[in-house]
């Protein structure tokens, strides 16, 4: 049975205010461990996904601080020791001294991350 880790996780990615590493299961789903450095309303990064908002579902777990996901709905907050699902159609907040482990269908993230990285490319050109 595969595992991973912070540590053992195949791919990483450090920008400013965040730092993730991920593995990709067999079975169509990807861990992520997330460490956010700084407060951040993430919100901007999703334009150009449908209503501009994250389209891939996600279950996770906060191992320490906080993070928040607006929806049409509202928005929830999720603290250490909480268990949480936020379906598609959403934008995250971050809050700097927070850990996450993250779980998401490979497929619907990788297309959601496409958008994210061109839109941070483009906030930083």
């Amino acid at each position: 049975m595969p595992k991973a880790s912070k540590a053992t996780a195949s791919d990483s990615m450090q920008v400013e205010g965040y730092e993730g590493h991920y593995e990709n299961f067999d079975g169509g789903y990807t861990v992520a461990f997330e460490t956010y450095t700084q407060d951040a309303d993430a919100a901007e990064m999703f334009k150009g996904l449908p209503d501009d908002r994250c389209q891939c579902p996600h279950w996770g777990y906060v191992i320490k601080g906080k993070v928040a996901f607006k929806t049409a709905d509202g928005e929830e907050t999720f603290e250490a020791g909480d268990a949480y699902y936020v379906g598609p159609g959403h934008t995250p907040v971050l809050y700097a001294e927070t850990e996450v482990v993250e779980f998401s269908p490979t497929k619907e993230l990788q297309q959601t991350v496409e958008v994210v990285t061109k839109n941070m490319e483009a906030a930083t050109a």
